[in-house]
């Protein structure tokens, strides 16, 4: 059966508030805002001011900190956050408003400023504040279990003790690398050297524009070298001999187009440019050199080869998947410990991971007071040199040990080498929910310190979401036991 309903319009006064003026404290931002340590982030902020008294009066960690929270976790564009914020009291009361206001708190523009005030850095203290804490409360949470039963939380034996409480090895450290992609085109020679060529028109003809009228413009046979391009670029199949060509040409054309500005700045110098136009010709000059050095030498490889016009700092990453064998983007460690997810490396070149394990290991020391009991990790980071190092600390680093093993021990190796396998599915599971779930698949950021702000703040929102998670669980539980236990529904 259907019953009609929209007959009468219901107005916005007539719309019904269940919470009569107070905000639900089981909603989750609520319980989100509860999490972080805002006056230790505020501290750690305020320090990257020159002055707490001078200047324009900026906006709070927990307002810069709390939009940025908001729009990874949701997945928002810079003005979608604003909006929502405006919309939403749960979000106004997650980045610190004393009441609920129907105008924007802030511009959408400042939420570049606040990526580039909050870097990697800041996010990463915060991050471990918040993992920190929760390391504590599992510490406390065993120690009420072996006290005996009538307290909620969760057996966590396995986990390491904080700070030095033991000198034998606990718990294991999960480590791995992964590549987070920039937001680019699929970069090629011929298409670069295209787009550098119409880039340096467009400077040629605003540095002609500032000339003494009456002089010739000079000629960049830009329609030629346009048809020259659609040629080769038109094309389903493009044979080596025809594409090698087809880069000639356009080199030809970038060269010729980079000595007519270089006359026209001898005339009238280059302030006609903006800073961005400044900024490509820069980087238009050097991609030439290494475009040029790649073509004489008949050879695809080059060092800091720039893929991208725009963000020079964008790297090609070698991965060998089988969706693609190349990735541009920043190149990314990180380390598993309990479910939480810290950042031991970002790097825009491309680095063996293996040389991050030992870092890793020394930063889990002083973290817990001790070192892993095991570490695991692919294949990549057996080394000799870290077989080495985890044999001293009485660390065993997951794969099979050197030499041939009797016939009595593989049957052990095998079992153990399946759960350590099982094991580092957590890690990759890590990565495809950031990659799924929070944008670490596509980095949308176009500055160099943006993007890196945006992954270690992935980062930070995926160990929220798992402390939100867990949270859940423990209320779960300690209702389930009040229901079970008569001694707990007494009480």
């Amino acid at each position: 059966m259907y019953r009609p309903t929209e007959r009468q319009m219901l107005l916005p006064d007539d719309f019904f508030l269940p919470f009569g003026g107070k905000l639900n404290k089981e909603n989750r931002w609520v319980k989100l805002a509860q999490m972080i340590p805002w006056w230790k982030v505020e501290e750690h902020y305020g320090e990257r001011f020159k002055s707490w008294t001078k200047g324009q009066q900026a906006y709070s960690v927990r307002v810069a900190l709390g939009a940025l929270i908001i729009q990874e976790r949701l997945g928002l564009s810079d003005r979608e956050t604003v909006c929502q914020i405006t919309e939403n009291p749960y979000l106004q009361y997650f980045i610190g408003l004393p009441r609920f206001q129907e105008e924007p708190p802030f511009h959408p523009s400042l939420m570049t400023h606040f990526r580039k005030r909050l870097g990697p850095d800041v996010l990463s203290q915060v991050n471990e504040w918040i993992v920190m804490e929760q390391a504590e409360r599992d510490d406390d949470a065993d120690d009420r279990d072996d006290a005996g039963p009538g307290h909620p939380g969760v057996n966590a034996a396995s986990k390491p003790r904080t700070k030095a409480q033991t000198t034998a090895n606990q718990g294991k450290l999960l480590l791995d690398a992964t590549c987070a992609p920039a937001d680019i085109s699929y970069p090629t020679d011929l298409s670069l050297l295209n787009e550098a060529r119409e880039k340096l028109e467009k400077m040629i003809d605003v540095l002609h524009a500032v000339r003494e009228r009456g002089k010739r413009k000079p000629r960049t046979y830009r329609e030629k070298a346009r048809r020259a391009y659609l040629a080769v670029a038109k094309q389903r199949r493009v044979s080596p001999r025809t594409l090698r060509k087809a880069i000639g040409k356009q080199l030809r054309f970038v060269a010729r187009d980079l000595r007519i500005i270089g006359k026209l700045k001898e005339e009238v110098g280059l302030g006609a440019l903006s800073a961005r136009q400044y900024r490509q010709l820069l980087v238009i000059q050097e991609l030439y050199r290494q475009q040029e050095e790649m073509y004489r030498r008949k050879t695809r490889r080059i060092e800091d080869r720039i893929v991208s016009i725009s963000q020079p700092h964008v790297r090609p990453i070698v991965r060998g998947k089988v969706r693609a064998n190349v990735e541009f983007g920043a190149k990314v460690a990180i380390s598993v410990v309990n479910g939480y997810a810290r950042l031991e490396r970002l790097d825009w070149d491309s680095f063996h991971e293996g040389n991050t394990l030992q870092a890793a290991v020394e930063a889990y020391r002083e973290r817990y007071g001790h070192y892993p009991e095991a570490v695991l990790a692919d294949r990549a980071y057996r080394s000799r040199e870290n077989l080495r190092y985890c044999k001293e600390h009485g660390i065993r680093l997951s794969g099979p040990p050197l030499g041939r093993p009797s016939k009595t021990a593989r049957a052990e190796q095998a079992r153990i080498e399946r759960q350590d396998a099982a094991e580092r599915n957590e890690i990759e599971g890590k990565f495809g929910e950031g990659k799924r779930l929070y944008g670490l698949g596509l980095i949308r950021a176009r500055l160099r310190a943006t993007s890196e702000t945006v992954i270690a703040l992935q980062l930070l929102v995926m160990n929220l979401e798992r402390r939100l998670r867990l949270l859940l669980y423990l209320v779960l539980t300690w209702l389930q036991q009040a229901l079970t236990s008569p001694a707990l529904a007494n009480s």
